[in-house]
């Protein structure tokens, strides 16, 4: 793996949902095609584009899907 690679890491709440990769606080410049992504069944996710992992802190809001 090349040093200049980071993994990025980022923690979210039921206010990010419906959770999508790139999230706006990420630059446009190093943009790839938005995806929407499943965490609400396990609590992580990956994306397939850049491998940014997320993890849902707390609860999700009563009677989301």
């Amino acid at each position: 793996m090349p040093s200049e690679f980071k993994a990025r890491y980022y923690e979210v709440t039921a206010a990010d949902l419906p959770l999508h990769c790139p999230t706006p606080a990420m630059p446009k410049w190093s943009s790839h095609p938005r995806v929407f992504l499943p965490i609400e069944k396990t609590g992580e996710a990956l994306c397939p584009y850049c491998g940014t992992l997320y993890k849902l802190k707390g609860d999700l809001p009563k009677g989301h899907h």
